[in-house]
Order: structure tokens, then C-alpha cells, then sequence
């Protein structure tokens, strides 16, 4: 019995680590995201022009754009240091947190070519494609780290599987919102910020040159990916198996949505200046965050009772079988 005890005290003890650093990773790679943005908007990405180093420098760094790049570079490598050691506690924790380590063994993964993406921007002297691709992975980077503190939380008992567990509707959202993301860098990287300075529609610009195409594509798929999420969550909502965790941050994420819908039109109408589109991707980035957190929280099986028999995830596709009605989230 002393055994057991001790077995079940270790068990306790790995998952509470695994959940700690899976938050801690989680919170690290949200400012690398945000202060990736804000090295972008300041033009501080070339204030470094060697890589790892600064001017062959660690610190301290007396200047501005030196300063914000390097510190951007020092939080990377805090994001890297946090995912491996998820990764090993992971490992090393075995069945307990099986459906942990998949997401943490992608998210090195992802991190390893953000890296290496990096060290590429800056060698090329902040090409507009390399920047675009560098804000394109961290945004899986943020996405997939989001996964993995999710599940951290998730009872290693309870069936959880995204390949059966979010239905179209969850995907759908998700892969559009990615898109949006894909879209608005484009925006930026191209020029587009201020070629159209009226909102919603482009009355400002009449003649249709390149930059307005793109701003007005941009904007379009901003609808489309901002009526996926809506009903996305608001189905999530309405389903009477959706939980308190699960329908907060449905809360949360309309509210994201409006605010971020906001900030693009004080965006589009200040043309772009620097601490307003700061301001965009921080809040998109939160957005981005809540959307894969409730569709990381979908891919649960939802727990069965006698009086409604066995219950799915509200947009659930596939046939997972419910577990055990005691656990829930967190467990």
C-alpha cells in the first residue's frame, strides 16, 4: 500500500509539473508572438544584424532597436528551454500524460524550424517572405503550445482525440482563422496598411490598384473566418452538454472577436501606425488562443449519465466513447 501511495504521489506530483510548465510555455510564447509584432511595427527587426549574438554582443544594449530585438531573441530562447523540458516531463511520465506528448513533441518540432527561420530573416536582411513565413509558424508555434496546455489538463482517462473529437464546424473555424492570420501578414508585408484608410469597404480608394486587392481580401476572409468562429462557439454555447470551462471561453472568444474586429478598423482608419497594429495582433493573438483552446476542449468525449445515456462533443464527427462521468476539466 506504501508503494501505491508513492506511485500515486509521483503521478500527482509529474502531472502538476507537466501542467505548470504547459502554462508556463504557453504565457512565454504569447509575448514572444506579441513582441515579434512589436519588433516588426517599430522596424527594430534589423537592430540586430548578426544572429545569435548582437553586434557580437549578449547585453546590455543601450539602444533601442538593438534592444527590442535581442529581447525578442532572449524570450525566444526562454519559449525553447520551457517546450523541451514539457517535452522530457512528458516523456518521462509515460501513460499518465500520453495524450500530452504528442503536441509537445510537435511543438519542439515547430520551434526548432522557427528558429532556424529566424536566423534565415535576419541573414537575408528581413526579407518580406521570410518575415511573413517567421509570423506564419509562430502562429502554428502559439496554436499547437495552446493544444498541449489544454490536454494537460485533460484526464488521462477521458477519451481525447482532435482527429474525432471537433466536427467540421470546429475545424472549419480553426483553418479559416489561421487563414485570416495568413492574409493580414500579407497585408503587412506587402505595403497595404494604409492603401485603404475607410472601413468597412474601400470608398477612400476608388481606383482598384494592387495594395486595395489585397486590403480588400483581407477584409473579406476576415468576414468569412469571423462567421465560422461565431457559430463555432455559439453552437458550443447552445449544447447543453458544453461545460463552465468550455462555455466561458466561448465567452471569451465573442468578445475577443468584436474587440479584434475593432482594433482592424482603427487599424485600416489610422493607416496602419505602429501602436494601433501592435495592439491588432496582440488581440488576434488572444484570439487565436481562445478558438484552439474551446476546439482543443471539443476533442474531450463528453461524459455519459443515466438519464441522457451517452453524450459527444457537441460538434463531434466521429464515435468516441464516453468515460467516466466523475472526471471533468481540470481533473
Amino acid at each position: 500500500m506504501t508503494e501505491l501511495n508513492r506511485s500515486g504521489e509521483r503521478g500527482v506530483d509529474s502531472m502538476r509539473l507537466i501542467r505548470v510548465l504547459s502554462v508556463l510555455t504557453l504565457v512565454a510564447t504569447y509575448g514572444l508572438v506579441v513582441l515579434g509584432s512589436t519588433v516588426r511595427v517599430t522596424n527594430s527587426g534589423m537592430g540586430c544584424k548578426d544572429w545569435p549574438l548582437c553586434s557580437s554582443q549578449v547585453g546590455p544594449l543601450s539602444t533601442f532597436h538593438p534592444l527590442m530585438e535581442q529581447s525578442h531573441r532572449y524570450l525566444a530562447t526562454l519559449a525553447t528551454v520551457l517546450i523541451i523540458a514539457l517535452a522530457v516531463a512528458t516523456w518521462r511520465a509515460g501513460r499518465l500524460a500520453h495524450h500530452v506528448l504528442i503536441p509537445a513533441l510537435v511543438s519542439v518540432g515547430v520551434i526548432v524550424v522557427q528558429i532556424v527561420l529566424g536566423a534565415v530573416t535576419v541573414l537575408t536582411n528581413n526579407a518580406p517572405f521570410t518575415v511573413a513565413l517567421h509570423l506564419l509558424v509562430a502562429t502554428f508555434f502559439l496554436g499547437i503550445v495552446t493544444v498541449t496546455a489544454i490536454a494537460a489538463f485533460v484526464s488521462p482517462e477521458r477519451s481525447w482525440s482532435l482527429t474525432h473529437g471537433p466536427g467540421r464546424l470546429a475545424w472549419s473555424a480553426v483553418i479559416a482563422l489561421y487563414v485570416v492570420f495568413i492574409s493580414g501578414s500579407i497585408v503587412v508585408n506587402g505595403g497595404a496598411q494604409s492603401a485603404c484608410t475607410s472601413w468597412p469597404a474601400c470608398f477612400s480608394s476608388p481606383a482598384a490598384t494592387g495594395l486595395v486587392t489585397l486590403q480588400l481580401a483581407h477584409r473579406s476572409m476576415v468576414l468569412g473566418g469571423s462567421v465560422l468562429v461565431v457559430a463555432f462557439v455559439v453552437s458550443l454555447v447552445r449544447h447543453q452538454a458544453t461545460d463552465a470551462v468550455e462555455r466561458n471561453l466561448a465567452y471569451v472568444t465573442l468578445l475577443l472577436l468584436a474587440l479584434q474586429v475593432l482594433a482592424g478598423a482603427l487599424t485600416a482608419r489610422d493607416g496602419g501606425r505602429a501602436g494601433i497594429a501592435d495592439v491588432h495582433l496582440a488581440v488576434g493573438s488572444a484570439l487565436w488562443c481562445c478558438v484552439v483552446a474551446v476546439f482543443a476542449l471539443a476533442a474531450r468525449a463528453r461524459p455519459s449519465s443515466p438519464e441522457s445515456g451517452p453524450q459527444h462533443s457537441p460538434l463531434e464527427s466521429g464515435h468516441l466513447q464516453p468515460s467516466d462521468s466523475s472526471q471533468s476539466f481540470p481533473s
